[in-house]
């Protein structure tokens, strides 16, 4: 049986009894996966994992394992829109092909995938020339949306297909959600995406708030139908099984100032606390 709402612990970025969710212990695979993995380790982890991935509602560690709701999307059986909210797209079409910079394109291979729609992008990626390593191919179909944050763009790129403003984000938000229809809604959460206030983690820091993501989830809740979803995002110490999975890494991550373990545990919970509610309730 699939238990509605789990706790994979990969790398001990939650405490075990996080929300009291049960917890599965898969920490031996966390150094193996994080940011990257070749695709047959990926197939020798699904098939253990299969069963706990099914749940409808995860809650996982650092957003370098973000890549795994792609394997969660696999036994959804009904046509579904995929909304994310990143700071980053996901969206990379360069090697490797299993990392946490371009598990979307892994999503959008799954028939039943009809739209990945990314909010809250604030990085460098959606912008020239960066967004040449992007899918743009999917954008220009209609099968992938990003919306990024311009509000401190140059006047021109704001009017770049998808870009937000902080006074309009909420517009266009909610009209989207109008226009999902009777399509099956699978959400998933980056802790990034939030300012640096409100959450801890690897990666930048994004520019929503615990209270904007409250909102967001409140309008899916109102017009779609939520089916799933997983929270990622919060901050662990990396450990990687591999010299080439460690330097691709640690080349790509931010140099980051980190308060203490204490004080990243209290703001991570203190977030989580307030979305997993409302992401996961019956």
């Amino acid at each position: 049986m699939v238990a509605r709402a789990l706790h994979l612990n990969l790398d001990d970025a939650w405490p075990n009894k996080s929300l009291g969710l049960p917890l599965i212990d898969a920490r031996e695979w966390g150094p193996h996966l994080r940011f990257s993995a070749p695709p047959q380790l990926i197939e020798q982890f699904y098939p253990g994992q299969q069963v706990n991935l099914a749940a409808p509602f995860l809650l996982y560690g650092s957003g370098d394992f973000h890549y795994l709701t792609a394997l969660r999307l696999r036994p959804i059986g009904e046509p579904i829109v995929v909304v994310s909210f990143d700071n980053h797209p996901d969206w990379d079409v360069r090697p490797p092909k299993w990392g946490c910079g371009g598990w979307v394109n892994r999503a959008l291979e799954l028939p039943h995938v009809r739209r990945v729609s990314v909010w809250g992008c604030g990085n460098f990626e959606c912008w020239w020339p960066h967004q040449i390593f992007g899918n743009r191919r999917a954008e220009r179909g209609g099968i992938l949306e990003v919306h990024p944050w311009a509000d401190d763009r140059p006047a021109k790129d704001r009017q770049r297909k998808g870009a937000i403003l902080r006074e309009n984000w909420r517009e266009h938000f909610e009209r989207f959600s109008k226009t999902i229809g009777e399509t099956s809604v699978y959400v998933t959460i980056d802790l990034d995406c939030l300012c640096a206030e409100q959450a801890i983690t690897n990666w930048e820091s994004g520019r929503f708030t615990i209270a904007d993501l409250e909102w967001a989830l409140g309008k899916l809740r109102e017009f779609c139908r939520i089916i799933g979803g997983d929270i990622c995002g919060a901050y662990s110490p990396p450990k990687y099984a591999r010299w080439k999975q460690r330097f691709a890494a640690e080349f790509d991550h931010p140099k980051i100032r980190l308060p203490d373990n204490d004080k990243i545990r209290a703001i991570n919970l203190a977030a989580l606390e307030k979305l997993w509610p409302l992401l996961a309730r019956a």
